[in-house]
């Protein structure tokens, strides 16, 4: 790590510009929800492992899903209009960040989604800036996800499934929400193959930044999303 890093300011965040050639900007800090707002209004987000200190981090590129380019196989939407899973939104917020938590993930050890973590998006949630959108069959949580929304754009955390498609239909679902909301964009943050296969892209990192800042114009639909969904 860069001895060159300056530490997180609970109030401000050095210049997202000035980050490491990967993306890392600060060390240290806080997960209070002004810090996490205050982060993610400037395109910086935590992760790190246990035993760590708090790492910040402003990628470029950066992958973004746009909501109308969501890619759809012919499989996923035969599932999707077999109404296979039930969907609800903001209904087990703290399960679902278990789950993403607990899954073994191909060529990961551990977690990032620390207690720590937990607790602060847990906090995010019953303040009406995280939301999670939830995939069941037989009434069993069986995929997920979870984000955080200012403005006009989702910023997604972490998605899980026990079954096949799961997590994915809970991402149309998210998606088919946004657009009726007019958002301008889903971060994904870090490039995965899983995600480029769903149409998610990359951008430059002044790119993300820039159109970021024109989505924080809008309001924040803040609260419990299903109570919202109608709108």
């Amino acid at each position: 790590m860069s001895d060159k890093i300056p530490p997180a300011g609970i109030n401000s965040f050095p210049d997202p510009e000035k980050a490491d050639p990967d993306g890392l900007l600060a060390v240290g800090g806080n997960l209070s929800v002004n810090t996490l707002i205050n982060a993610y209004s400037h395109g910086i987000f935590p992760w790190y492992s246990k035993e760590m200190p708090i790492l910040w981090w402003c990628p470029d590129p950066r992958l973004v899903l746009f909501p109308e380019k969501l890619r759809i196989s012919k499989s996923l939407r035969h599932t999707i209009n077999q109404n296979k899973f039930l969907v609800r939104i903001d209904n087990s917020f703290e399960k679902v960040i278990e789950h993403c938590a607990s899954s073994k993930r191909k060529g990961q050890e551990g977690t990032w989604i620390t207690e720590e973590m937990k607790k602060a998006y847990v906090k995010l949630y019953k303040e009406g800036y995280a939301h999670s959108f939830e995939t069941y069959y037989d009434d069993e949580l069986v995929g997920g996800l979870y984000g955080v929304s200012l403005g006009r754009t989702f910023f997604g955390e972490s998605m899980f499934h026990k079954m096949t498609d799961a997590s994915k239909v809970a991402l149309y679902y998210l998606v088919e929400q946004i657009k009726k909301w007019n958002f301008h964009f889903i971060d994904a943050q870090q490039s995965t193959q899983h995600m480029k296969m769903l149409g998610a892209e990359e951008i430059s990192r002044k790119e993300f930044l820039r159109i970021l800042k024109i989505s924080l114009k809008e309001s924040t639909i803040r609260g419990r999303w299903d109570k919202h969904k109608s709108q």
